[in-house]
């Protein structure tokens, strides 16, 4: 059931996002050479266009906002309209997409092209739809052979709930280091508008798993609280029918959960309350929602078996852990209750709140010897998951940020399961944050700041103005919903590289 007190908080904190108008840089033409490239061309105000013919503008960097445009005519009066089809793209390489040939799973309407007839030139206009983009491919479909177009002006309105003003640019020492924050910032910046989106391309919409990263870098980055506990007490406000917090929210044209519940993003409401809490010291706010928080754990109970292990399931991200359909969950499940549990503990310690502290405790150790006695396998030397006993990446990350193994044994389990060749592998920033994290927390700095430099400095050598959705080095064209052309190259849960560069790598820290 709504909370409309916790609605109403988190309402009258949001903001609408500041404009900002950007200028076009450059008029391209794309090339390729192993990769795609640009190298400019003609001005586009000196371009006449007939049928078939059009012309790319880039705007130098990824933006977000509202494109706008000036069209006249060179010849004789229009006697007919120009159609004229607009591709946005976040990518060189999605210019080169046939929209048409796209038959994955999910929606073709997230294609970024629109089509217009301009009936009366000269002409300004402003598409009315939001788009995510660094490169415009304007296309002349048809006109009359009595006269051409000419693109005179090409704009964008930019928005963002990002203060620029607030954000620091440190000098880590290292270039690529440098870059990296820099475009890591800028993914952060694009993906904050009303809300903390999880990508301004798709799906446009406050998801939590991505939350609880955008929360951490936010507040080394642009430090917008005001957002995060907007967004914390949107996911408390809006529970679904059985009192589970939301996978993700809609804010328009009035706010509402979806109907998408995965076990581990219910359980991630608790880290980003205590995270909001040590940052603020809002001791009303997490006393308030406390009761919220609790609850997931309540929920999360009831899927434990007689032998406390997460029931493993068949439906399809029933827990999300990472965006592959190999992965089996299970393992990642129970590490993610048990590091939920741990958090939830500390809360419960900060409140006084002794009878659940009591309760929590008991439960954590009951399902950390579940953890150890029946997903162990000794001999693999690892945690494994489901009934096929699949090792992976992911189970061992978990289990590490769920305290079931610890010190020295943690770091020669990574180091062991990363060395076979039949463990899965992750394939998205998100779990690579995750496992950033597990790395920290066993002291493991050095190999920490090599996966940076590799997996994010991957995609910066692909040409990355901001960080993707799906990564997977040895398959970079990869795509969970069968075609690249909706993946999104501008996405929240990718932005960890500011958090970490800045909270563990600045300059004599």
């Amino acid at each position: 059931m709504k909370n409309e007190n916790f609605l109403k908080k988190a309402l009258d904190l949001l903001k609408p996002p500041t404009k900002t108008y950007v200028e076009v840089a450059k008029t391209i033409e794309i090339k390729k050479k192993n990769q795609y490239y640009a190298v400019p061309t003609t001005d586009y105000d000196r371009r006449r266009l007939k049928k078939g013919d059009s012309l790319i503008v880039d705007f130098g960097n990824h933006e977000v906002g509202y494109a706008d445009f000036k069209f006249n005519y060179v010849g004789s009066h229009p006697d007919a309209p120009a159609w004229v089809r607009f591709h946005f793209a976040e990518t060189l390489q999605e210019l080169f997409e046939n929209p048409d040939e796209y038959h994955g799973w999910i929606s073709s309407s997230w294609v970024e092209t629109e089509q217009i007839h301009i009936d009366v030139l000269p002409v300004e206009m402003k598409l009315p739809r939001r788009y995510a983009f660094r490169y415009i491919k304007i296309e002349v479909i048809d006109i009359s052979s009595k006269y051409d177009l000419v693109v005179e002006h090409v704009g964008c309105t930019a928005v963002s709930g990002a203060d620029d003003t607030k954000l620091k640019h440190y000098d880590f020492g290292d270039a690529q280091l440098n870059h990296l924050d820099e475009i890591a910032c800028r993914t952060l910046h694009n993906c904050m508008q009303t809300v903390f989106e999880d990508g301004p391309k798709r799906d446009r919409r406050l998801w939590i798993g991505d939350l609880r990263i955008q929360a951490l870098a936010n507040d080394l980055t642009y430090d917008n609280a005001d957002m995060v506990k907007a967004c914390i007490y949107l996911f408390a406000a809006l529970p679904m029918p059985d009192e589970r917090v939301g996978a993700c929210l809609f804010l328009d044209p009035v706010p509402e959960v979806d109907d998408v519940r995965m076990y581990d993003y219910s359980l991630f409401f608790i880290p980003i309350l205590w995270n909001y809490y040590e940052k603020t010291k809002d001791i009303e706010m997490l006393r308030e929602l406390w009761p919220v928080a609790y609850k997931q754990i309540t929920i999360a109970k009831k899927e434990l078996g007689n032998d406390m292990l997460v029931q493993d399931s068949d439906e399809l991200n029933w827990c999300f852990v990472d965006w592959t359909l190999n992965l089996n969950k299970q393992a990642s499940a129970q590490g993610i209750l048990l590091y939920a549990l741990s958090v939830a503990i500390h809360i419960a310690q900060e409140l006084g709140d002794v009878m659940k502290e009591e309760k929590l405790a008991e439960l954590y150790m009951e399902c950390r010897q579940a953890a150890n006695n029946k997903l162990w396998d000794e001999k693999k030397k690892c945690y494994v998951s489901g009934k096929d006993k699949q090792v992976s990446i992911a189970s061992q990350v978990w289990m590490i940020l769920g305290e079931a193994i610890g010190g020295d044994a943690a770091i020669e389990l990574l180091e062991r399961v990363e060395a076979m060749d039949a463990a899965e592998e992750m394939v998205t920033p998100y779990m690579y944050h995750n496992y950033l994290d597990a790395l920290m927390l066993l002291g493991q700095k050095e190999k920490a700041l090599e996966v940076i430099r590799s997996y994010w400095g991957g995609m910066e050598a692909l040409g990355a103005d901001t960080f993707w959705e799906l990564y997977n080095p040895k398959k970079p064209d990869e795509s969970p919903y069968g075609g690249t052309i909706v993946n999104s190259y501008c996405h929240a849960w990718s932005c960890g590289p500011a958090y970490f560069l800045r909270k563990y790598f600045m300059p004599n820290v």
